[in-house]
């Protein structure tokens, strides 16, 4: 179904293939208007087109190789200046299953350079934007293994930890302020990253791996739901919330004068 609703522009990252480009289908459908950003020209056009003929909307294709500083920064300037972005899908990012202690550092650098920085700095660049005319969403896109990092390489792991921390605390700087913030947290998903990290998800337990437009579908009902982390695979919401509220419960105790009794730590007199 198309709606004919005006929902404004969602600019998307990584938006060529998997989780990006259904990400595009799905928000062309809902009435939105797209820049869709990703190195590879031919595909974005040729997604572009498929697009504007199902929907009608516009699609705009912003080619960008986001590790590159100048590209970058032209993404960041779009973000600034065009007022109908309501909505930015952070998507961009690279995977790693190789063991940390055989990985190649400089890979783990553009890595977090990707997935950390270029994130961050594009957030930056919306969120100003969206607080002075009072709405805009930001959508996050950050991994199961932000909290289960012993699962793939630690460096990944840690990257998708940023994702989801950085997002906890634009929800609680911006929510008031009428923005809306979703991270969303995808098990292993049918999309090209696996097989750029050299992962074939075929050997990868049945049941396992979900298809990407299941994916993306109920990551966009979370969002309808107002969730703030929606993980796509988990059976019961209640365990999510259970896990942050173990969480928020460390609040009130993880700074004080005194260290805790069970470390014995004599205080020291004058």
């Amino acid at each position: 179904m198309v709606s004919h609703i005006n929902q404004g522009t969602a600019l998307i990252t990584g938006a060529s293939t998997g989780i990006g480009a259904v990400y595009a289908d799905r928000l062309a459908r809902r009435g939105y208007d797209l820049v869709l950003v990703a190195r590879n020209r031919e595909r974005l056009d040729a997604l572009a087109r498929q697009i504007t003929d199902r929907t009608r909307r516009s699609v705009e294709v912003f080619v960008a190789d986001l590790n590159d500083k100048k590209d970058l920064s032209a993404v960041e300037a779009k973000l600034r200046t065009d007022a109908s972005i309501t909505m930015l899908v952070n998507n961009a990012g690279v995977a790693s299953a190789t063991p940390l202690l055989n990985s190649d550092v400089d890979q783990m650098e553009a890595m977090i350079g990707l997935n950390v920085n270029v994130l961050m700095r594009l957030t930056y660049a919306a969120v100003p934007g969206f607080v002075a005319r009072g709405a805009g969403a930001v959508v996050n896109i950050a991994s199961v293994v932000a909290v289960a990092p012993e699962a793939l390489n630690g460096v990944y792991g840690a990257t998708k930890a940023f994702v989801l921390a950085f997002s906890q605390s634009l929800q609680h700087e911006l929510s008031a302020k009428g923005i809306r913030v979703q991270a969303v947290l995808p098990g292993a998903t049918r999309t090209p990253i696996w097989g750029l990290a050299g992962v074939d998800l075929d050997t990868f337990p049945k049941g396992y791996v979900m298809e990407v437009d299941d994916m993306v579908d109920a990551a966009l009902a979370g969002f309808d739901l107002g969730e703030f982390a929606t993980v796509p695979a988990l059976p019961n919401a209640a365990d999510w919330n259970a896990f942050e509220s173990a969480r928020l419960s460390l609040g009130p105790n993880l700074s004080r004068t005194e260290p805790a009794r069970r470390y014995a730590v004599a205080r020291a007199t004058a």
